[in-house]
Protein backbone atom coordinates (compact mmCIF):
# COMPACT_ATOMS: atom_id res chain seq x y z
CA UNK A 1 0.00 0.00 0.00
CA UNK A 2 1.37 3.42 -0.97
CA UNK A 3 2.09 6.00 1.70
CA UNK A 4 -0.37 8.91 1.67
CA UNK A 5 -1.15 11.88 3.94
CA UNK A 6 -4.05 9.87 5.38
CA UNK A 7 -2.06 6.77 6.33
CA UNK A 8 1.38 8.19 7.17
CA UNK A 9 0.98 7.41 10.87
CA UNK A 10 0.67 3.71 10.02
CA UNK A 11 3.71 3.60 7.73
CA UNK A 12 7.45 3.25 8.12
CA UNK A 13 9.14 6.66 8.41
CA UNK A 14 12.72 5.48 7.86
CA UNK A 15 13.96 6.70 4.49
CA UNK A 16 11.61 9.67 4.25
CA UNK A 17 12.90 13.20 3.84
CA UNK A 18 11.92 15.35 6.83
CA UNK A 19 12.18 18.94 8.07
CA UNK A 20 11.37 20.27 11.54
CA UNK A 21 8.98 23.17 11.03
CA UNK A 22 8.03 23.88 14.68
CA UNK A 23 9.73 22.97 17.93
CA UNK A 24 9.70 23.88 21.60
CA UNK A 25 13.47 24.20 21.32
CA UNK A 26 14.23 26.88 18.68
CA UNK A 27 17.71 25.41 18.14
CA UNK A 28 16.29 22.38 16.32
CA UNK A 29 13.79 24.25 14.14
CA UNK A 30 14.79 23.98 10.49
CA UNK A 31 16.86 20.81 10.81
CA UNK A 32 16.26 18.67 7.74
CA UNK A 33 17.50 15.40 6.35
CA UNK A 34 16.55 11.74 6.00
CA UNK A 35 15.03 9.64 8.80
CA UNK A 36 17.56 6.86 9.47
CA UNK A 37 16.17 5.38 12.69
CA UNK A 38 13.14 5.61 14.94
CA UNK A 39 12.49 4.69 18.56
CA UNK A 40 9.41 5.17 20.72
CA UNK A 41 10.28 8.78 21.56
CA UNK A 42 12.95 9.83 19.06
CA UNK A 43 13.65 10.22 15.36
CA UNK A 44 17.27 10.00 14.19
CA UNK A 45 17.80 12.30 11.22
CA UNK A 46 20.87 12.22 8.99
CA UNK A 47 21.55 15.87 8.22
CA UNK A 48 24.66 16.39 6.13
CA UNK A 49 27.55 14.54 7.75
CA UNK A 50 25.92 14.30 11.18
CA UNK A 51 23.07 12.37 12.75
CA UNK A 52 20.70 14.22 15.09
CA UNK A 53 18.32 12.65 17.61
CA UNK A 54 15.08 14.65 17.82
CA UNK A 55 12.40 13.98 20.47
CA UNK A 56 9.09 13.37 18.70
CA UNK A 57 6.95 15.07 21.35
CA UNK A 58 8.50 18.54 21.07
CA UNK A 59 8.35 19.08 17.31
CA UNK A 60 6.17 19.23 14.23
CA UNK A 61 7.65 17.41 11.27
CA UNK A 62 7.15 17.98 7.54
CA UNK A 63 7.63 14.74 5.61
CA UNK A 64 8.16 14.61 1.84
CA UNK A 65 6.36 11.53 0.57
CA UNK A 66 7.62 9.56 -2.46
CA UNK A 67 4.64 10.91 -4.45
CA UNK A 68 5.96 14.47 -3.95
CA UNK A 69 3.26 15.43 -1.43
CA UNK A 70 4.36 17.20 1.77
CA UNK A 71 2.65 16.27 5.05
CA UNK A 72 2.93 18.08 8.39
CA UNK A 73 2.66 15.76 11.39
CA UNK A 74 2.53 16.75 15.05
CA UNK A 75 5.21 14.70 16.81
CA UNK A 76 2.84 13.81 19.66
CA UNK A 77 0.92 11.66 17.18
CA UNK A 78 4.11 9.72 16.41
CA UNK A 79 5.04 8.86 20.01
CA UNK A 80 4.84 5.06 20.13
CA UNK A 81 7.06 2.14 19.30
CA UNK A 82 7.18 1.97 15.51
CA UNK A 83 5.97 -1.64 15.43
CA UNK A 84 2.99 -0.77 17.64
CA UNK A 85 2.16 2.45 15.78
CA UNK A 86 1.97 0.50 12.53
CA UNK A 87 -0.74 -1.74 14.00
CA UNK A 88 -2.95 0.90 15.62
CA UNK A 89 -6.09 2.29 14.11
CA UNK A 90 -5.88 6.00 13.39
CA UNK A 91 -8.87 8.26 13.84
CA UNK A 92 -9.69 10.36 10.81
CA UNK A 93 -8.96 14.05 11.16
Amino acid sequence: MAITPHNILRHELIGLSVRIIRAENPAIKGIHGIVVDETKNMLKIASGDRKVMIPKSIATFRFDLPSGVRVDVDGDRLVAKPENRLKTKVRRW
